[in-house]
């Protein structure tokens, strides 16, 4: 099997000749260790944009990402939009007003403000995908893409979390407005040719969700199942994200919200893969969920391989599983740690 095929039928729940493997998010100075070179990432995108223009720092993005994928052989690339070009600099703006202390009333001034005027995403910050295209065909791949469309989290949003209890209809306004300006998101997404779209966002810590499973059946599981929805519509697939512990809302988070898969998957926080294949195994799958922030980031070369080696065990069976770090490769994990994983997978599977 090639990349995209492998990624397709794990997807469908098929048999793939092995578990696709990907990376979320690959950050310096574990992505610089593997390209041999600085990564165009992150503050340095402007440094380079400085050096070199906004049009060359974005197709380097592009390559950079693209090299870390064949030199890993990932299966597939989770790409966000590029920022777009520097604008001319601006008069200096009166300084603006400090938000209302009272949560209703500023979550009231956010709602009029979404409605009144809906955000659109410049056109120049989705330079990113033609190039990744480019890229891919510069090094003789074609990955399928994972893009976010994370609109519906809490995060720490207190004034939200309060609008829920003190006036619901206001945070079922905000959320509207949100779907609405996602669908337009994801449209532009499918003009691209983009297979996967985040949905979702965070709302739970270690210890379980911020919000009551009831807040969240009431105010987001119906505006993910819209997004969901039209995303089925437009043959694509929907991925629901969230760090921490969901088991008290998990069936919501996955059957209610009608997602194909499950991302962020917070191993620490005790989302076991083996419980959650067994309990959706048949319909969902699970992007994850070897643990960054602890085994990874901490652990020895020995206890990385055998705990990639459980991950790769108990996503196993009727496809729906593709490797890939609970959330980001940041700079805590050492390299030889990160390369740990690729050395047990490609044991696990008799790879050369």
């Amino acid at each position: 099997m090639d990349s995209r095929e492998r990624v397709e039928t794990a997807l469908k729940h098929g048999e793939p000749d092995r578990t696709p493997v990907f990376e979320y998010v690959l950050q310096p100075p574990v992505a610089d260790a593997i390209l041999g070179r600085k990564y165009v990432y992150g503050d340095r995108f402007a440094a380079y944009v400085h050096e070199h223009g906004w049009d060359k720092a974005v197709r380097q993005t592009a390559t950079d990402m693209v090299e870390l994928a064949v030199r890993l052989k990932h299966d597939m690339i989770y790409a966000t939009p590029n920022l777009p070009p520097p604008s001319p600099e601006q008069p200096s703006q009166t300084k603006q007003e400090e938000p209302p202390s009272d949560p209703v009333e500023n979550l009231r001034l956010r709602v009029e403000h979404a409605e009144a005027a809906p955000y659109r995403a410049p056109e120049e910050s989705f330079f990113i995908y033609p190039c990744l295209r480019q890229a891919m065909k510069n090094f003789g791949v074609d990955l399928p893409l994972l893009a976010p469309a994370y609109s519906h989290g809490v995060w720490t949003d207190t004034a939200l979390m309060q609008t829920m209890v003190l006036e619901p209809e206001l945070v079922h306004r905000l959320f509207a407005s949100r779907t609405k300006n996602t669908i337009a998101l994801i449209d532009k997404y499918h003009g691209l040719g983009i297979e996967m779209l985040g949905v979702g966002g965070d709302f739970a810590g270690t210890r379980g969700p911020m919000i009551s499973p009831a807040a969240y059946r009431r105010f987001i599981m119906p505006e993910i199942r819209t997004l969901s929805r039209h995303i089925h519509s437009l043959d694509r697939y929907a991925i629901n994200a969230s760090d921490g512990n969901l088991w008290s809302l998990i069936e919501d988070f996955l059957t209610g919200c009608e997602v194909d898969g499950y991302i962020e998957i917070d191993f620490f926080a005790g989302m076991d893969l083996g419980r959650l294949k067994e309990q959706f195994g048949k319909n969902i799958t699970f992007f994850g969920n070897l643990d960054c922030g602890n085994i990874l980031s901490f652990g020895t070369v020995e206890q990385v391989k055998e705990h990639t080696k459980q991950c790769l065990e108990k996503g196993m069976g009727s496809g729906g599983h593709i490797l890939c770090a609970s959330n980001a490769i940041t700079a805590s994990i050492p390299v030889k740690n990160y390369l740990a994983v690729y050395g047990a997978y490609r044991d696990f599977f008799s790879l050369d």
